[in-house]
């Protein structure tokens, strides 16, 4: 397995790679990109991870700050690139931008999509979902083994 945080450059090889989609709210959100590596560490895949260990929550999240626009073009060119996006939505959290990479790319045929009850756009989720055909698994337990069947 090899994994590619932000901001590193990427660079693809003959592996399927899988972008981690989801909710990432700083002391909020549940890690559970951590899971997804830790459990597919014996597989021959990419993850595109998009949590990047020296993010600042103070930093400005706008287009001036050169930081901040250099993740969001990481996060856009990772999603483009990856062959597979797995998408978890933390109920706890809000996840605007899952929410935003959600209607990018509900047609794109390369989402698997978990978001459980609770979560508070879960509606909204569903109807997307069913409405172009992606498909959604109750939990990340289900997400992992999604991505472990793909990979067959």
């Amino acid at each position: 397995m090899k994994v590619i945080t932000a901001p590193t450059k990427i660079e693809l090889d003959k592996n399927v790679s899988v972008f981690l989609a989801g909710s990432i709210e700083v002391g909020v959100a549940e890690r559970w990109q951590n899971k997804i590596i830790k459990v597919l560490s014996e597989e021959n895949i990419t993850l595109l991870n998009p949590r990047r260990a020296s993010w600042d929550v103070s930093w400005k999240q706008e287009i001036g700050n050169p930081v901040f626009k250099e993740q969001v073009n990481w996060e856009l060119e990772a999603l483009e690139k990856s062959d597979m996006v797995i998408m978890y939505f933390d109920k706890n959290t809000k996840s605007p931008i899952t929410l935003l990479e959600l209607g990018l790319f509900a047609r794109s045929r390369k989402l698997i999509v978990c978001c459980p009850d609770g979560f508070w756009r879960k509606g909204n989720v569903d109807v997307v979902c069913e409405r172009y055909e992606v498909q959604q698994v109750i939990g990340l337990e289900d997400l992992i083994n999604e991505v472990k069947k793909r990979l067959e």
